[in-house]
């Protein structure tokens, strides 16, 4: 019989080899979860939110491996990677809490000294398709929600973080979970696409690209009875109104469009500043930009942005910035490559204010568009310019303006005074347009995990008809 295809994972920061595993049999991983989810499924829901508390112990005993190894397969810094850890960690209280709140069980009124309850049951068999840049937290976000109300798991990690997706599965395992309830399956696109078609899969949690996004929802149209929840990308916009802390404005646009080297679903993608503000803000944000600290994971002292996820991408990038050039683009900060065989990018600031059409496509990686405006509602317009629709933010203004942001902007993540990004995991998380199909994570996740059973209920039998019968 012939070998599996294999799969290998590589360091950006160093191009050196990390990881290499074979692919997976999707018909057998889905064999071994549908033996397995009728005794998980029944098991009661007091015990497997004690085993899920017991994986958080399991990831606290080696958090510091799990950072490391973050830090080496994505790029990004140690810092950053410690903190997704800590996401990894709190996250199994807070889907506790959420599915408490969100499917608890009720008691509704009946007749005839009957019964009637609401309560919420698994799906079934779940797979879980996540990304590479928050390869742990973010899967992390789908998979504990989902066991929590009894389903289980196959999880795909991206082709390009397969070892830290391997080492989550690892420390779910070792919590002691009953064999087939967690299974990993390594493998690339093809693999996604069979779990994605699998007649016994019953939902699929994906967080990834829009374009991808777009194709499983295509794929799954003619099948009503798979939940799908999908969690996207977007465009999004950072918007600068009057303000006098410029540097302040400055920091929040830097956290915004370069954190994780720009390789957040939330990252500010579009920079709209007030006419008046423009220069001020401008050379506030291109002076941070110029001292930004770029490196390895482990380097000191310690970088703000690392490389992105591979060569690939950052020749994507670079074209991207190209033309947005040779398209009505004016430079305020050149994007290059720092190494040429290592995906390493200075961050890229451009003014596309003068394109006739400004591509609405997600740039992920450390690239921002700037657009000057003179009046706030022409500011919204802009900002709403977009398909997507996942965060937005406005800097500065007054609380009546703010106001009429937060109002007007289609986004399911909308904020003042603060960055696009670094959302809490203790409220919904997710998008409209082309970010999201109305399924938001995070808090909201129990939602699309378990769905609602009304029933009415007694003892005994009991009825009689009145109407529409002969006397006897």
């Amino acid at each position: 019989m012939a070998s599996r295809q294999e799969l290998v994972s590589f360091e950006p920061a160093t191009g050196t080899e990390l990881w290499r595993g074979e692919h997976g049999d999707v018909d057998a991983l889905v064999a071994r979860a549908r033996k397995a989810w009728p005794k998980w499924a029944a098991l009661p829901h007091a015990n497997r939110i004690e085993l899920a508390r017991r994986f958080a112990n399991e990831v606290r005993k080696d958090e510091d491996e799990l950072a490391d190894l973050i830090a080496r397969e994505t790029g990004k810094p140690l810092w950053e990677a410690k903190t997704e850890v800590q996401a990894v960690i709190a996250k199994v209280e807070i889907s506790i809490t959420a599915y408490a709140e969100r499917t608890g069980q009720r008691r509704l009124d009946s007749a005839l000294q009957g019964v009637a309850a609401l309560r919420h049951k698994p799906h079934g068999v779940m797979t879980v398709l996540g990304p590479y840049n928050f390869p742990a937290h973010l899967p992390n976000g789908h998979i504990v929600p989902a066991l929590i109300a009894g389903n289980v798991i196959i999880f795909k990690p991206s082709e390009k973080t397969p070892a830290v997706g391997e080492k989550l599965v690892q420390l779910l395992n070792r919590c002691g979970l009953p064999e087939g309830v967690v299974q990993l399956l390594i493998g690339g696109p093809e693999e996604g696409k069979a779990m994605v078609a699998h007649d016994d899969v019953d939902g699929v949690l994906f967080t990834g690209s829009a374009q991808v996004g777009i194709a499983i929802n295509r794929k799954l149209a003619t099948e009503p009875g798979k939940i799908v929840a999908l969690e996207m990308g977007g465009n999004n916009p950072i918007v600068v109104w009057d303000t006098p802390k410029v540097k302040d404005a400055a920091a929040l646009i830097m956290q915004s469009a370069f954190t994780t080297a720009g390789q957040r679903c939330t990252a500010a993608r579009r920079l709209i500043v007030k006419s008046s503000m423009y220069d001020e803000v401008i050379a506030e944000t291109k002076k941070l930009a110029d001292r930004m600290i770029i490196g390895g994971p482990f380097e000191e002292p310690a970088p703000f942005m690392g490389p992105v996820i591979d060569n690939a991408t950052a020749d994507q990038l670079t074209e991207s910035f190209v033309y947005l050039l040779s398209h009505g683009g004016k430079a305020i900060k050149h994007m290059r490559r720092i190494e040429d065989d290592l995906p390493f990018l200075t961050p890229g600031l451009i003014d596309t204010t003068a394109m006739a059409e400004r591509p609405d496509v997600e740039l992920f990686g450390p690239l921002l568009q700037v657009i000057r405006v003179d009046e706030f509602d022409e500011a919204i317009a802009e900002a709403n310019d977009t398909r997507f629709g996942l965060s937005a933010s406005l800097v500065g203004g007054t609380p009546q303006q703010y106001n009429r942001f937060w109002a007007n902007i289609r986004a399911g993540i909308v904020n003042w005074n603060r960055p696009t990004n670094g959302a809490s995991s203790a409220a919904p998380f997710g998008g409209i347009g082309l970010s999201g199909n109305h399924r938001p994570a995070a808090y909201y996740a129990a939602d699309y995990c378990a769905y609602p059973v009304t029933s009415t209920e007694m003892q005994q039998p009991r009825a009689s008809v009145g109407v529409g019968f002969t006397e006897k």
